[in-house]
């Protein structure tokens, strides 16, 4: 039974869209929906909040010009709220077009940002990835193994692989990760990684983590000097991605 009714859910997935402007939402739920799309439309943040502690949801759209939120401060709740429980990919749409906001958007954990205006038929193209990378992507807690995509932690055999190749980590470099990975759409300080890193002295990890950190991306991402997984957060600290778009 479970498994069909996953099934089902994965042939109709269900998006609930936070958007004050009727007539943009009924534009897009009107071509949604003949293409297998069931849309949970509300107009503000507080009844999107409600619809999230009611119902499960494979994806949010977000606008980010709400009535009553901003729509920034309201991805970072909705992220908070999902902490413990399923994840729920977030793709804002918005007028403000601004590569800052874009930039922000993203580490606050949004998984894609369209800018308005835009055609419904992109719109479907956005989610469809979005949905099929999420659904690659999920990390698979139970065991031993994480993976994201390509990527995968195993932590009964401490070895990090890619694309099925072993890659070269030190232990603190290894305990990095892992703790980046089970925190994947945070953002992590420099104390919080230390908290959860064994290994080094506190004054030593502080003098190295962006060594550390430089050499896990030589060995994860695909061009170390554009990082897709492991994301430097200026004068916070680091979020680990779910989501890269070399895997989509």
């Amino acid at each position: 039974m479970q498994a069909s009714a996953h099934s089902q859910q994965m042939l109709n997935p269900r998006v609930l869209m936070i958007e004050d402007d009727a007539r943009l939402a009924r534009m897009v739920v009107e071509y949604l929906k003949p293409h297998g799309l069931g849309i949970h439309h509300v107009d503000n943040a507080a009844s999107g909040l409600e619809a999230l502690k009611s119902k499960d949801f494979d994806l949010i759209l977000l606008d980010l010009m709400l009535p009553d939120a901003d729509g920034m401060d309201l991805c970072a709740t909705l992220k908070r709220e999902m902490a413990s429980r399923r994840d729920t990919p977030i793709i804002m749409v918005t007028a403000r077009g601004d590569l800052t906001d874009r930039v922000v958007g993203l580490e606050l954990g949004a998984d894609d940002y369209v800018p308005k205006p835009f055609e419904p038929r992109e719109l479907l193209a956005r989610i469809r990835a979005v949905l099929r990378r999420a659904g690659s992507e999920r990390s698979v807690a139970s065991g031993d193994v994480i993976r994201f995509g390509r990527l995968e932690i195993d932590r009964a055999t401490r070895e990090v692989r890619l694309d099925g190749r072993v890659r070269p980590m030190t232990s603190l470099q290894f305990d990095l990760l892992v703790t980046l990975a089970t925190n994947a759409g945070r953002v992590l300080s420099r104390e919080q990684l230390k908290q959860h890193t064994r290994g080094e002295s506190s004054e030593a990890f502080d003098r190295s983590i962006d060594v550390h950190i430089g050499r896990i991306r030589a060995a994860i991402e695909d061009t170390a000097g554009a990082p897709r997984r492991i994301i430097t957060v200026r004068n916070v600290g680091y979020v680990f991605s779910k989501s890269s778009r070399k895997d989509a």
